[in-house]
């Protein structure tokens, strides 16, 4: 069988080092928030491109987090696209606030900014809700169409939150998309390009006071530099408390990590891209091969194709030895959790794309002999079956 992600290959090229690392975490007691984590920090904040840079425990927080910063809550509405994982809907509920689901572009499955504009317009006609953020999600590993929509957000007075989850690492005219986002947030899960060794998160933003209460909100609201000016305590600070946050603090060892991680992400990168490549060339005349946006380059966190014989194809790459995912075979509008919330203008390109998309093995690490099987399959099936 072929690995859909081959995580130990990673694991192999990193070596001695690796484990030397988790090691020395492991030795020097401080599990949580040691060195290793004020580190990583600064090393990500300067691959991203950001001022500054906050560890967490998990993607999800890092998305609930700018939005408890900015006291967004009932009755406000955070615009997201419904193809994408729970996640990026999720942090809205959990600070009371209202998803609003938005169409995607039919190419690259990215909000699509003009659906944006129309959704942002028709809930401040209902006058139900207050229009207050938006999430663009870089779904799969490239980048948003950030500058049309940073342009409806600036029209509007919203926040924009980059979901990076899936796209850490996406550029789009060499710019992260920091550069339009006020924060962008992404993923450590083990499966991600830029993954750890279990759970954690980051959020990565330019505003200095809002780096501040993403600080205190990260450890139960504890008070921070801003806090404490003109006044006096000595003790630590996580036993004064100036608002309610949340535990969402990364493991030691998993900053460790990704220390390592960041040394070879470039490289791998430029690989991920080398095998995109030879899918698109071997693939491109059956198969609907994923576009990339003008400019942009992707991490490609999957390799999605579209073809309107999803399932057979799945069925048939299978019992060849290929493993295949499908991602979102459910748009989240469709989900018991989210029914009730609005869609503007419905969702026709969302729902389409579900029954359509199919993601293939893609890994830095991917052999070309075993993607050669894999396109040959995929080649053969689709000349068979039309």
């Amino acid at each position: 069988m072929i690995p859909f992600i081959d995580l130990q290959a990673q694991r192999q090229r990193l070596g001695q080092p690796l484990e030397d690392a988790i090691l020395k975490v492991v030795r020097s007691g401080a599990y949580v928030m040691g060195p290793e984590i004020a580190q990583f920090e600064a090393e990500l904040a300067a691959f991203g491109q950001a001022p500054h840079a906050l560890s967490c425990g998990s993607g999800t927080e890092a998305l609930v987090l700018p939005l408890m910063a900015w006291e967004i809550g009932p009755g406000d509405a955070v615009f997201c696209p419904s193809f994408t994982f729970a996640a990026t809907a999720e942090a809205m509920p959990l600070v009371g606030a209202s998803p609003v689901f938005v169409d995607v572009l039919p190419d690259t499955y990215n909000l699509d900014p003009a659906k944006l504009e129309a959704a942002v317009q028709a809930v401040k006609a209902d006058g139900k809700l207050t229009p207050r953020a938006v999430i663009a999600v870089d779904l799969f590993g490239q980048p948003a169409d950030y500058p049309a929509i940073a342009a409806v957000c600036a029209k509007h007075g919203l926040k924009l939150i980059s979901d990076s989850a899936q796209g850490f690492g996406c550029t789009l005219g060499g710019r992260h998309p920091i550069h339009w986002a006020d924060v962008t947030t992404t993923s450590f899960f083990p499966a991600k390009p830029l993954g750890c060794y279990g759970d954690g998160g980051a959020v990565l933003c330019k505003d200095a006071r809002l780096h501040d209460l993403l600080v205190s909100l990260r450890v139960h609201g504890q008070a921070v530099k801003s806090d404490l000016e003109g006044r006096t305590f000595d003790h630590d600070p996580k036993y004064l408390n100036m608002r309610v946050g949340m535990n969402s603090r990364m493991d030691t060892i998993q900053a460790a990590v990704l220390l390592q991680k960041l040394t070879i992400f470039a490289d791998e990168i430029v690989a991920r891209n080398r095998v995109a490549a030879r899918y698109a060339t071997g693939l491109g005349d059956v198969v609907r091969a994923p576009p990339v946006i003008e400019g942009g380059v992707s991490v490609w966190a999957q390799y999605v194709i579209e073809t309107d014989g999803r399932d057979g194809l799945a069925a048939h790459l299978k019992a060849e030895g290929v493993p295949t995912a499908v991602y979102y075979p459910v748009p989240l509008h469709q989900q018991a959790p989210y029914k009730g919330y609005p869609q503007p203008g419905g969702l026709p390109v969302t729902e389409a794309a579900a029954h359509k998309v199919l993601a293939l093995p893609m890994h830095a690490y991917l052999a070309e002999t075993d993607q050669d099987h894999i396109v040959s399959t995929i080649r053969n099936y689709v000349k068979r079956n039309g």
